[in-house]
């Protein structure tokens, strides 16, 4: 089994947090945490892993799209496809915002990587994202917006919600041997048992 501080997740800078030169201040973030940096890449991601990477189903395609024909219908907007349509257009928007220009992909090791990275990063709406979060502080687009705009939300930043969704997503994205076991010494004091070393 797993040792709790070898728990890692998964992060991916969008086009939009590229171009807002905010790489540095999200890194900056995750680093004040103590969690560890074990893989880092650059690079214009293709649509065919994006589609796997957002692994979606057809039962979450046609949820997604009632709730959208729904909306549009109290908006008094017109329905003019099957509601299944609808909830593909969804991934169709972060599919190709996400390939719009490059992206920073990266692997975080720590105890409770996963809910550590999801709560500096904050909720998947920058609106309603909390003060103190990435999304809360550096960006303002609403769900509102990006639906009447016809794209995707513009939030800076993908996590993995769960570690089995990281383990899938690290394995999409990184070969085993580009993620590094390698030892931080600021570990000795986030985990040694009884501080064994500090004093001379």
């Amino acid at each position: 089994m797993m040792h709790p501080k070898k728990e890692k997740t998964f992060v991916i800078i969008k086009p939009d947090g590229v171009q807002r030169s905010l790489i540095g201040e999200i890194i900056q973030r995750f680093e004040r945490t103590g969690l560890k940096l074990v893989a880092l890449k650059f690079f214009v991601a293709d649509e065919e892993r994006l589609w796997k990477h957002y692994n979606k189903d057809e039962k979450w395609f046609q949820e997604k799209g009632e709730t959208t024909v729904k909306g549009r219908t109290a908006a008094g907007l017109s329905v003019d496809k099957p509601a299944i349509e609808y909830g593909k257009d969804i991934v169709r928007q972060l599919v190709k915002f996400m390939a719009a220009g490059p992206v920073v992909a990266m692997v975080w090791e720590g105890n409770q990587a996963v809910g550590i990275v999801k709560k500096l990063v904050g909720a998947t709406e920058p609106f309603t994202s909390d003060i103190g979060t990435i999304r809360g502080d550096f960006t303002l687009d609403t769900y509102d917006l990006s639906s009447i705009d016809g794209r995707a939300v513009r939030n800076l930043i993908h996590c993995s919600d769960k570690p089995s969704e990281a383990e899938r997503e690290i394995g999409l994205w990184f070969k085993p041997e580009e993620v590094v076991e390698y030892r931080q010494l600021q570990e000795a004091i986030l985990y040694d048992v009884n501080l064994d070393g500090i004093l001379e």
